[in-house]
């Protein structure tokens, strides 16, 4: 029989091939069945994660939450359950996937994701918003977490959202899509983003707005890249809202998708070709089980999530190296 930790060791382990049948022709006395049994039987979900994590975050008003989500790409698979056809914003494309809605907790430096939510609207009907509500509850109300400032792209800048985070009297840092609308005063009237002038003051200190529809004031933003982009981003802090501030918001934004890739490159996260939901879940569960593992190693030796994983490699190539076990043929003399 296979457990947790097995198939958690084996995710950091093997550097390819995340199959059921690699993992149990690498074990004693335990076959395909066994491995694919253990991800039908179990019902591994994010509060076992939260529950290893927990310890580990540092906790204050002054660290972040982080909100994003993130598709398994799946496009080859054909009978996987919860795989769908849906917007993925790396793909910048539909692709046949598992989504993912993330929480991520920041003390500025360290991060650790604290909770995530399988996108799957055929099974509970909720969408990827209702999600975002729901793990900001929870964190806030069930977990008790600290943090104060919750960071966000434009996907998740709904109204609803930003009401609910208002209410609970958090500070939200988000960007904007351009068709978004906004006033100065009752005067001007609604207008597009693009349509607002700005002084060299104001793109430092941004301009105190009303957004559509969403009953409180705002500081918007507008980032010019060197490139000529332009990125809107809006606060609810009305009062310490600075240009320094935003910039400093989005460098801890960048770190969920840092989180995304390690999980994706180190842990095999979207390899499980298991084809039932509640197999994808467990392997989902037990990947960030194995991130963790590699981040908290990484923590301890100074080094990175993927150092960590290449030693494992390197150390491998090292004795196959002084003791190869096939050695190069030889011509005899």
């Amino acid at each position: 029989m296979t457990n947790k930790r097995q198939y958690i060791e084996y995710l950091i382990s093997t550097p390819l091939n995340y199959t059921c049948s690699n993992l149990a022709d690498h074990l004693e006395n335990v076959s395909h069945d066994a491995v694919s049994d253990f991800l039908r039987r179990e019902k591994l979900t994010a509060q076992g994660l939260w529950e290893l994590v927990q310890p580990l975050i540092q906790d204050s008003s002054q660290a972040y939450l982080i909100v994003d989500d993130r598709v398994q790409d799946k496009r080859y698979s054909k009978q996987i359950e919860l795989v769908k056809l849906q917007y993925s914003g790396n793909e910048h494309g539909l692709v046949r996937g598992i989504g993912v809605v993330n929480l991520v907790h920041s003390a500025g430096t360290d991060y650790y994701p604290i909770d995530y939510r399988i996108y799957a609207p055929e099974v509970d009907n909720k969408t990827k918003n209702e999600h975002f509500r729901e793990m900001l509850i929870a964190g806030v109300a069930g977990k008790s977490i600290q943090a104060k400032t919750i960071l966000f792209d434009s996907w998740y800048a709904a109204t609803d959202n930003l009401k609910l985070i208002n209410r609970l009297k958090l500070v939200f840092v988000t960007s904007l899509k351009e068709n978004r609308m906004v006033r100065l005063s009752i005067e001007t009237g609604y207008v597009h983003l693009e349509q607002l002038e700005w002084s060299e003051l104001e793109l430092q200190q941004g301009q105190i707005v009303k957004l559509k529809e969403v009953s409180f004031m705002v500081r918007l933003f507008k980032l010019v890249a060197t490139n000529g982009d332009i990125e809107w981003v809006i606060t609810n802090d009305l009062k310490q809202a600075s240009m320094h501030f935003i910039q400093k918001a989005s460098d801890v934004r960048w770190q969920i998708e840092q989180m995304h890739r390690e999980l994706k490159q180190l842990t095999g996260l979207e390899q499980c070709q298991c084809r039932k939901a509640r197999s994808q879940r467990n392997h989902l569960a037990c990947c960030y089980q194995a991130w963790l593992a590699i981040k908290v190693k990484a923590k301890e030796l100074g080094k990175t999530c993927y150092q960590v994983v290449h030693d494992l490699l390197s150390d491998y190539l090292g004795a196959e190296l002084r003791h190869p076990r096939k050695p190069a043929l030889q011509l005899a003399h």
